[in-house]
């Protein structure tokens, strides 16, 4: 199985993540649920119009954690728009329930992959496997 397919199942599991973001010299933290594996790249999606949009334009270093109660992932990595409308359908049909929010080529809907990936796994009883992705 690819690092990938291992990072999207450990975030199926936990079901919300926190992804950190900087502004100006501020970090900025928030939870986020939708997640697509799409052309062998994890996706993540946010409206353009949303502080992290924005904060992710000027700077898009990020830092992404998933827990669950006896292990954890951590992913740094820069996320890169995708300005296709058939990566954002593609990623709105695997996230259903972002549907009343956003549409495909609707101007609000941005998709991010991560490049330049690396991810950790952690839990306080094995040793961190960490992976570039």
């Amino acid at each position: 199985m690819a690092v990938v397919d291992d990072v999207k199942k450990f975030m199926d599991e936990c079901g919300y993540y926190f992804l950190a973001t900087v502004e100006g010299d501020q970090p900025r933290v928030r939870p986020f649920g939708a997640h697509a594996i799409i052309d062998g790249r994890l996706y993540l999606q946010s409206g353009k119009v949303k502080a992290v949009a924005h904060q992710l334009a000027a700077n898009p270093k990020v830092e992404l954690c998933a827990s669950k109660p006896d292990s954890w992932i951590r992913i740094t990595g820069r996320l890169v728009e995708d300005p296709r409308v058939e990566v954002q359908e593609t990623f709105l049909d695997a996230n259903p329930g972002l549907k009343s929010m956003y549409a495909a080529g609707d101007g609000n809907t941005a998709v991010y992959y991560f490049d330049d990936a690396e991810v950790g796994f952690y839990s306080f009883v094995s040793e961190p496997r960490v992976e570039k992705f």
